[in-house]
Formats: structure tokens, sequence, C-alpha cells
């Protein structure tokens, strides 16, 4: 499995928790997480930004997952806690979405690489590997 692939599929499971964390948590709580999974997140997709950077797709995705991430540890520093509890149920159904989206770019391409091979591999076995001569 990619490195990427578990990256993503972390951010959502993250993003999850915090959506329900937001119904199921006292505000202050949801005030704390907010901050601690925002930079938890950040983090993350700080790193498969990096390590991704010659593929656009992936590189927007994650940059708008750090995007969104910024915005929670702010949101999470600056508003009130009722404030806090609705934008931060909203940040994580956003990162949520992107992850999501992450998740299928990164299944895409390694279809369009599988079938490569599969395409690849068919032509090798009717090219003739040696040609008779005609002397």
């Amino acid at each position: 499995m990619s490195i990427r692939y578990l990256s993503y599929l972390a951010l959502g499971v993250a993003a999850a928790f915090l959506a329900v964390a937001t119904a199921a948590f006292s505000l202050s709580t949801v005030v704390a997480l907010s901050f601690g999974m925002g930079i938890a997140m950040l983090a993350v997709s700080v790193n498969i930004a990096i390590r991704n950077r010659d593929d656009l797709p992936t590189l927007a995705v994650s940059t708008g997952i750090a995007a969104i991430s910024i915005w929670t540890i702010v949101l999470a520093l600056v508003f009130s806690k009722g404030t806090v509890d609705d934008l931060a149920f909203a940040s994580a159904l956003a990162i949520g979405a992107l992850s999501a989206v992450g998740l299928t770019v990164h299944e895409l391409q390694a279809e369009r690489a599988m079938h490569s091979l599969e395409v690849r591999e068919a032509r090798s076995e009717h090219t003739p590997e040696s040609r008779p001569s005609t002397a």
C-alpha cells in the first residue's frame, strides 16, 4: 500500500472523528480537539504535498486540505466555543470530502498504471522476438 493512500485514509478517519466529536463532546473539548487535529492534519497534508509535488491532482488536493487545516487551527484560537463547534464541523466535512477525492485520484492513477502495464505486456506477447531472415 502506498503511503499516500494511507495518509488520505488517516485524514478521512480524523475528519470523521472530528465531525462526530462536535456532536458528542463538550465545547471546550471540541476546541482542544479542533486545535490538535488541525495541527495533525496540516502535518499529514503537507507531507503528502511534499512527497508528491510532481503530481498536480495530488498536490491540489493536499494543498486544499492544508488550507482547511490552517483555517481549523485559526478558528480554534480566535472564535467563541459555540462558533468553533459549528465551524469545526464544517471543516471536518470539507477535509473528509477532500480526502475522499484524494483516495479516488490515487486509485485512478493506480488503475491507469496497471492498465498501461497490461497493454504493454499484451503488445510484447504479439511481437515476434526474432524474425526469419530472407536471404
